[in-house]
Order: structure tokens, then sequence, then C-alpha cells
């Protein structure tokens, strides 16, 4: 089942500006305590990344930390992943922010993320309204398909899912404690399902546990679904089989 959700203009987020940088606050904190937290043999844990182990994602998430607290940085991380991409420009980077890091222990990643998580939060918000509003230059794939977004649309939205499906990656892999609360993780799941909702476009209801679930429905005669909301986002972002409108993908 493909995407019903024929945009015109690119992709913007949904979130009003103060929640986008709560949230980013909170979620780049609780990567910090989790990674803080690891022991030396977690770190070498796989993870559903395929080919990244712990490590390796949390050096991704360092990478994209960095690029987010300095314009500077993102323009040097941007221009070296366009020279090596021979396909994906999102592979090109993440290749490059892990590569970049390899020679650095757990505890320098940790240290580092710490640093400069509080400076990405100060520089996505300080990004202004006349560069949120462009298009990105490097249009992203989404299910398959090339999909146009507003810059912030990934400074409000994706810059915020990426440490957060990452972080659940993390203690899934290592067998950590994954913390979740209405108010952060249920917040970041209900824009996930309106997302989720307007791609496919189709009556539905949804029932979704834990502690960052919920429910909603749009329509009448659709299918019910019920299932753990974190489940649920793992399905969306290709992490697990989907079928019917769990099918549907939404970008993390």
């Amino acid at each position: 089942m493909n995407a019903t959700d024929l945009r015109t203009t690119p992709r913007s987020s949904a979130l009003d500006r103060d929640t986008a940088m709560r949230m980013a606050a909170t979620e780049y904190q609780r990567v910090a305590d989790l990674l803080g937290s690891l022991e030396a043999d977690q770190w070498s844990a796989p993870t559903d990344c395929p080919g990244w182990t712990v490590r390796d994602v949390a050096a991704h998430m360092l990478g994209m930390v960095e690029m987010a607290a300095s314009v500077r940085e993102q323009m040097r991380q941007t221009r070296k992943a366009r020279q090596r991409s021979t396909g994906l420009f999102i592979d090109a980077l993440t290749e490059l922010q892990v590569g970049e890091r390899a020679a650095m222990t757990p505890a320098q990643i940790v240290d580092r993320f710490v640093l400069r998580a509080p400076k990405a939060v100060s520089g996505r918000r300080r990004t202004p309204g006349f560069i949120r509003r462009r298009p990105m230059a490097d249009p992203p794939e989404v299910d398959g398909r090339t999909e146009e977004w507003q810059i912030g649309f990934l400074v409000d939205v994706i810059l915020t899912r990426d440490p957060w499906m990452h972080r659940i990656d993390v203690c899934r892999a290592a067998g950590a404690e994954l913390v979740l609360t209405a108010d952060h993780d249920g917040v970041l799941v209900a824009d996930a399902v309106t997302e989720w909702a307007s791609r496919h476009a189709r009556p539905y209801t949804l029932h979704l546990t834990g502690p960052a679930g919920g429910q909603w429905s749009t329509g009448h005669g659709g299918p019910e679904l019920e299932l753990d909301a974190i489940e649920f986002t793992r399905i969306l972002s290709g992490r697990a089989p989907g079928t019917g409108l769990l099918s549907i993908q939404v970008p993390f």
C-alpha cells in the first residue's frame, strides 16, 4: 500500500516552536542519561540499524548534535557528505558521522554529547523563519519516494524524532530501561500519528498502549488497530514489518 498524501507544498512542522524546542532539550537529555549509564560491553551490542552497534548509533547521534550546534559544522558535514555521496545523501552523511568518530571512546562520545547538546537546542531555536520556510536542498526519500520538506520540518521534528528512535534502538540492543512519559514521548507519538493519518488519508481507529499511547480515529468503516505505542513507531520507521495502513512509513 502506497501513501495517498499527495502534497503540493513542502512538508512543514505541525508542532509549535516552544513545544518542539522543549522536546528537543528533553530528548537530548534522555539520550545523554542513557549513554552515560551504559556499561563497556553494551556499547558493542548490535542494533536494529543494519551494520551498526550501539557505539555507531551514539556516534551518529553525536554527529547530528554537532551539526545542529554549529552552522560552520553543518556546512562542513554537508559538503563532505555530498562529495562522497553515490546514493542517498542521508546515507553518506551518517556514514561520515560514524567514521569521523571511530577513534573516540564511549566516554568521549558521552562527554562531547553532553557538552554540545544544549548548543544544538540553541542552534535549532535560532533558525530564522525565512530559513525554516525554505525547502531542503537535499530532498529526503520516504518509503521509496523523494519528498519536499521545509527546513523547519527537519529542525523542529526530524532532529528530535531521530535521537528518540535511536534511543529505542539503544535500549533494545543494550537491554537498558526505556524511559517514557506522556508529556514527552506521548507528544512525539501523537505527532507521528497525525502525520501517518495524513499520509494514508483513510478512515481508521487506533489505540496505542503504554505510557506514550492514546486513542485516535477518523471517519467510519476503517480498520481498528491496537498495539504498543513504541512498536507502532518502529513499524512506521521501517524497523518492523507492517501490513495495511501500518505499511505507510513515517520518517524518523
